[in-house]
């Protein structure tokens, strides 16, 4: 009969890491490429496939109004109170819901008088609206 060595069959004093870190390398590297997909979420408008309604071939020249040094308030060139503006602008926007309007103020005028005609703009809900200033020079 013949003897079988203990030396052979003797139990793993160390165990072999190695493929379980190689394995453990692949899973992270996998889920750092992954995951800023899955976080990422933008809001895209994508074109429709409607047609486009067609833009006016000239451009719209927006209303202006101007505040005097007085006071006095003008649309267009028209010298107006603001209770009339309040009705001019009324029905420019019955007219146009995309009004556009310029407002400008003269050098000296007390800008009290501006913010009044802006008051008034923003009780009649008009968005589309710029403050003109001058140039220097």
């Amino acid at each position: 009969m013949k003897k079988v060595s203990r030396s052979q069959h003797s139990s793993l004093n160390e165990l072999n890491i190695t493929p379980l870190l190689d394995l453990a390398f692949v899973l992270l590297v996998i889920f750092i490429i992954t995951t800023p997909q899955l976080v990422n979420n933008l809001e895209l408008n994508l074109p429709s496939a409607q047609v486009p309604p067609p833009q006016p071939t000239e451009p719209t020249k927006p209303n202006q109004i101007v505040v005097a040094v007085t006071g006095v308030v003008s649309l267009n060139g028209q010298s107006l109170t603001l209770e009339q503006l309040r009705g001019s602008l009324t029905a420019l926007k019955n007219a146009n819901p995309d009004v556009a309007l310029v407002i400008k103020g003269a050098r000296d005028t007390d800008y009290q008088h501006v913010i009044k005609v802006l008051d008034l703009i923003q009780q009649l809900e008009i968005t589309r609206m710029g403050l003109a200033t001058e140039t220097a020079p």
